[in-house]
């Protein structure tokens, strides 16, 4: 029997974790991270109403619920950084930092000095130790349309070795129905999407509360003006929602910026070739195992969660960046979000995308 404390975000996943692990025989404490101060803003973030089921949900379990405030680590760790990124012109994905700085650092390390002996979330992701040696390997989930293996990529061989994903195996469906068979007061709980600190409402309404508006003007790659924006670092690479372009034609995306003219561009088509790029070069390249591959490396990669894999050849790794060229084209490859590398349904690592190219 382990003593294992499980990360509880009043959700459905967390929930059936901690069951499991209770059925299992272990020793199981609940924590709920607060990550993010709410003041006026508790109605987008809904941390309030999480705590409150999380509470309900250790009662039924019978299992004790510590709760501990990480928002002032959150704030320096991740969010400046987020603000930062922003700032650059870039794009950051805060979930694969909150798992790097938060969950599996200031989480694990607060469990270990309890006495924990692991540390469990609800992640759709499975771990498997190697035989004969103290080396960790972070499989896909089995439900493929959950699984967040890409948002893990960051864990390191210390972090995985003191962390279970007890629903790893589990498609969402049986999740859910197992928490309606233990009558769990979250097993038809709507999925949380997007970060906490964001919620519900417009991004850009949140963003522009610590990046001020800047309006500039929207142009088209051969510099003609069609629009106007807010501010450059309201959009994203590939996005078409809130350009305010009318006109004939195909649909435009954005498909570049200039943070420093404030300048953003946009193409017609969801097609159009400035959206594709072949070659991508990532910084702050992290390895599960530790060890650099043996290079050329054919593996596949995505460049943002919601996308498939692709193949791909790892043909450099630099001190400050990593070289990936893959098979064909890839769709609005955005710098600062991240490039996760995959053999199989094996997560070998990842980086940030600092620039792509055509070739």
């Amino acid at each position: 029997m382990s003593n294992i404390i499980v990360g509880m975000s009043g959700g459905v996943d967390s929930s059936v974790t901690a069951a499991k692990l209770i059925d299992q025989g272990h020793k199981v404490t609940g924590l709920f991270m607060k990550n993010w101060e709410e003041d006026d803003d508790a109605e987008y973030c809904g941390a309030a109403e999480d705590l409150a089921d999380t509470v309900e949900v250790c009662k039924q379990l019978g299992i004790e619920l510590k709760t501990i405030n990480f928002a002032h680590e959150y704030w320096n760790r991740v969010f400046q950084q987020f603000l930062d990124e922003y700032r650059n012109g870039r794009t950051p994905n805060p979930d694969v930092l909150c798992n790097k700085e938060i969950k599996f650092k200031e989480f694990l390390n607060w469990a270990v000095h309890l006495g924990a002996d692991y540390i469990a979330t609800g992640h759709y992701a499975r771990l498997q130790k190697k035989k004969g040696k103290q080396n960790y390997l972070l499989r896909k989930g089995r439900d493929s349309e959950k699984d967040q293996s890409y948002f893990l990529h960051t864990l390191d061989q210390k972090a995985l070795s003191q962390s279970i994903f007890p629903i790893g195996e589990m498609k969402k469906g049986q999740v859910r129905a197992l928490a309606k068979k233990l009558s769990l007061p979250t097993h038809d709980k709507k999925d949380s999407t997007g970060i906490c600190f964001i919620g519900e409402r417009r991004f850009s309404d949140f963003l522009g509360r610590f990046l001020p508006s800047e309006p500039g003007q929207i142009k088209t790659l051969s510099g003609e003006t069609v629009g106007e924006h807010q501010g450059s670092y309201y959009y994203t690479l590939g996005q078409r929602q809130g350009l305010g372009i009318g006109g004939q034609g195909d649909p435009w995306y954005v498909a570049g910026k200039d943070v420093k003219r404030n300048i953003v561009y946009a193409v017609q088509g969801h097609d159009h070739e400035a959206l594709l790029k072949r070659l991508v070069y990532a910084e702050k390249f992290h390895w599960i195992s530790g060890i650099p591959p043996i290079l050329p490396l054919n593996c596949k990669a995505k460049t943002r969660y919601r996308h498939e894999e692709q193949p791909c050849v790892l043909s450099m790794i630099g001190p400050n960046y990593t070289r990936i060229k893959f098979a064909s084209p890839q769709w609005a490859v955005t710098p600062g979000q991240s490039i996760v590398l995959y053999q199989d349904d094996i997560c070998i690592g990842g980086g940030i995308i600092y620039s792509a190219l055509d070739d």
